[in-house]
């Protein structure tokens, strides 16, 4: 076998019809060069002549990011007279006021609430962020804090965690799903859109939503804890895009 012959076999697959997705070239070279590979450890060929095969490079995907209005519908669909419910609605608030990540938010303590209206973040990597806290994010918080953390902690062991379950311990990041998916059924928006609403949708509309009101992708790199400005520049697109739709609708002679 030579590095020519697999190559047009790859070049073959990847011209059949109908085209295989990139994702499905990437398994399949990578099956490629497992076999290669093992053939030239076990001896049974002289060298790995898969070894310079690359894989395809994968299509980037846009963020799916909500509207305003469906946020806010999102952030007022837990009730606000079960102790639940106003802890379901402290975190969503958060999420979207701070753009953090699942992990971030169940990770946070009591204690990272102490900078008033700025929140420290712990990121990949464990490195640490400060963001701001939008007003109605810290109102949420606090009537959480007051009203339903202390009946909770007292159910559990100790724990230093901002976000407690029913039974006192530290909300899982699946109950962080459940809360959301539940939430985006109760708005109605999970029957709007056909992307899954998840923590992530959170964070994709929180930068998106930044951009579109003239914040600097530096900044927003900053606030999302990026450590590459390419990785936030993925948000650019979906605003272009909008700036685009709402072009081809209000100007006379965009059509």
């Amino acid at each position: 076998m030579t590095p020519a012959v697999i190559g047009r076999f790859v070049a073959e697959r990847a011209g059949a019809e109908p085209a295989p997705a990139a994702s499905s070239l990437s398994r399949l070279q990578s099956s490629v060069r497992g076999w290669h590979r093992f053939l030239a450890q076990e001896g049974i060929e002289a060298d790995d002549p898969a070894s310079r095969l690359r894989p395809p490079k994968m299509p980037r995907k846009l963020p799916k990011a909500l509207t305003i209005g469906q946020v806010e519908r999102l952030l007022a669909a837990p009730s606000p007279d079960e102790p639940a419910g106003i802890r379901d609605r402290a975190l969503l608030e958060l999420l979207y006021a701070t753009g953090a990540r699942v992990s971030e938010a169940i990770g946070l303590d009591v204690d990272d609430l102490a900078h008033g209206d700025v929140l420290r973040l712990r990121g990949k990597g464990n490195k640490e962020r400060i963001v701001p806290l939008g007003s109605y994010a810290r109102a949420a918080i606090d009537a959480y804090l007051t009203r339903v953390r202390p009946g909770l902690a007292v159910r559990g062991k100790a724990s230093p965690r901002l976000f407690l379950g029913t039974r006192g311990a530290p909300l899982s990041r699946q109950s962080a799903w459940l809360i959301i998916r539940a939430a985006a059924e109760r708005s109605g928006i999970a029957g709007e859109i056909t992307a899954e609403v998840s923590p992530h949708t959170l964070r994709h509309s929180f930068a998106t939503h930044l951009l579109q009101g003239g914040a600097d992708v530096r900044v927003v790199q900053e606030l999302l804890g990026h450590a590459s400005v390419a990785t936030t520049q993925i948000y650019t697109h979906v605003s272009v895009d909008t700036l685009r739709d709402i072009y081809a609708t209000a100007h006379p002679r965009a059509r």
